[in-house]
């Protein structure tokens, strides 16, 4: 990007990749500037000993267009350096190396720089961040000659501590749907020998809330979980303007308390402010200025990357034979584009589907024949007829055909126990626990089977489910809605509701963390069967 973009690298004075004026600071006698905003004690290096900045204020008055004219003037400053001496000065006070190769674009063709280089959420999130925290939280982090780990009370996650955590992250695989894609391996393992970006999504995102309670400090674990929940909305397709602005405000708390927690306005520690703690404060403005980050991320360019490399067959000239491999798929695209009828539709229903209302489709496998319920499936489905004004005696048993699965309109299968109970462990991604809403109201599902419920003459799509119990309040509100822990009710409120209440597959998995440090405080046993819930990084995150 700064090769594209013809700023300074990210150890720059002016470093921000959406060039605010925020000012770097550094180490005496030190060449590496840190986007570090709190004036460390008793520091006095020239150009770097400003105050306190207020990052609220320097957001609020910042905008793309004052950065876009801002550049102009700083860029031609630069270009007009009388020489070498003169140039490096300019370069180091307006944080520009050259023009940017797309200055040469015309300009009412292109979005101004520096607004044209949007923020790339994928690294930024799933790759910078995490090369942060964990480091950090394990000590394994660059520590100054001055400084001693010892002092860091956050470096908790070492030896046999950080071990067991890896462990728990592992064990969580058998409960992440399919659809989720790619699950975390062991980070304990695996973290320094190809750990994908998605696997940090799910690990640091989903899973982590949960995993790292009661190892971090408690101040640190609630700081990390300011961030999650930032960031999970800045992940989603959508975002309503409420969302946007809670993220912001979120933002403006962790990197105020990350600042106060860790580097404590101690010179040794700037080192601890990466422009991945400052970059984030920007998302929810880009956002508003070019529309969630998730639709214009890094994630589209890296699969294009490996479908075309994957396509290499003349490995002795591979470049020339990529940019050929690149030149036929846009041509086929564009014939596609002209003669949309030469791609055969491949969302054509099943074999043996059934297409319901809103997007939802039920799928096989299915009964041969109907067959009894359970005593308490009974009772679920008297009671779904009996509000549909249909009453049923408290006799009355049915006889029902079972489906396996369910197609959601975000294009998941939600599947059921009745078929995933008989595979193995070992060989499943459960995909049976779904989020509902029901009279705006979110609850999760363990859902039995699906079927079609003939009620006066009319067909429903009904769902028969065990519904899990409410969230743990405190730890919830403690966490920024991100730890969301619960009891599993299995077989003990079970009921019947329309499928196409269902919105989403969602994990949940056994809580290793509730019942180490819940066991004493509750002997009525709300403790025990804890399970904690992920959803897939995208979609809309709960408003409980």
């Amino acid at each position: 990007m700064a090769m594209l973009s013809g700023f300074v690298g990210h150890q720059g004075r002016v470093h921000c990749r959406f060039y605010c004026p925020l000012i770097g600071r550094h180490k005496p006698g030190a060449s590496q500037y840190y986007p570090v905003r709190l004036k460390p004690d008793n520091y006095s290096v020239s150009g770097c000993d400003h105050g306190d900045v207020d990052l609220d204020a320097l957001l609020k008055s910042f905008t793309s267009l004052e950065a876009s004219t801002r550049y102009q003037a700083n860029l031609a400053q630069v270009v007009l350096s009388s020489g070498h001496s003169q140039y490096e000065k300019n370069r180091l006070a307006t944080g520009i190396v050259k023009p940017s190769i797309f200055s040469g674009l015309q300009k009412q063709y292109t979005t101004a720089i520096p607004g044209l280089f949007a923020g790339d959420i994928m690294h930024l999130f799933t790759l910078n961040a995490p090369d942060l925290f964990i480091p950090l939280w394990r000590g394994k982090f660059e520590c100054d000659k001055t400084d001693d780990r010892v002092l860091w009370d956050w470096a908790v996650l070492n030896g046999d501590l950080w071990i067991e955590h890896g462990k728990c992250v592992a064990a969580c695989t058998p409960y992440i749907p399919g659809s989720f894609d790619r699950p975390p391996r062991n980070p304990a393992e695996k973290i320094n020998s190809g750990y994908k970006a998605w696997e940090f999504l799910l690990y640091f995102y989903g899973l982590g809330p949960c995993l790292f309670f009661g190892l971090l400090p408690d101040k640190y674990w609630e700081n990390y979980c300011v961030y999650v929940h930032a960031v999970q909305i800045l992940l989603q397709e959508s975002c309503l303007p409420s969302e946007v602005l809670e993220a912001h405000k979120l933002l403006l708390k962790f990197s105020d308390d990350f600042e106060a927690f860790y580097v404590q306005r101690k010179t040794n520690r700037l080192h601890f402010i990466r422009p991945s703690i400052h970059s984030p404060s920007h998302i929810p403005f880009e956002t508003i200025r070019a529309g969630p980050g998730a639709i214009y991320s890094q994630w589209t360019m890296e699969r294009t990357i490996g479908n075309l490399g994957e396509e290499i067959k003349q490995h002795s000239n591979p470049y020339a034979n990529i940019s050929q491999r690149g030149v036929r798929r846009c041509q086929v695209n564009a014939l596609i584009a002209i003669i949309p009828d030469l791609v055969p539709d491949s969302d054509a229903p099943p074999q043996g589907s059934r297409q319901l209302e809103s997007g939802y489709m039920m799928l096989t496998a299915t009964d041969t024949a109907a067959r009894m319920v359970t005593d308490i499936e009974a009772r679920a489905l008297r009671m779904f007829c009996f509000e549909l004004g249909d009453p049923k005696p408290n006799t009355w048993v049915p006889k029902v055909v079972r489906w396996a699965r369910v197609k959601l309109p975000n294009g998941q299968i939600a599947r059921s126990r009745w078929k995933e109970d008989t595979i193995a462990l070992s060989d499943i991604r459960t995909s049976r626990n779904v989020k509902i809403v029901l009279d705006n109201k979110e609850y999760i599902v363990e859902v039995h089977f699906y079927i079609l419920l003939k009620i006066s003459e009319t067909v429903h799509p009904v769902a028969i489910g065990s519904f899990y119990g409410p969230p743990h309040e405190e730890l919830l509100r403690r966490s920024h809605n991100t730890y969301y822990t619960v009891q599993h009710r299995r077989d003990e409120d079970v009921r019947a509701f329309p499928i196409t209440s269902i919105d989403s597959t969602v994990m949940m998995a056994p809580d290793p963390r509730y019942i180490s440090l819940f066991k004493d405080r509750e002997p009525d046993g709300t403790h025990l069967n804890r399970w904690f819930k992920m959803q897939k990084p995208g979609l809309k995150v709960s408003a409980s």
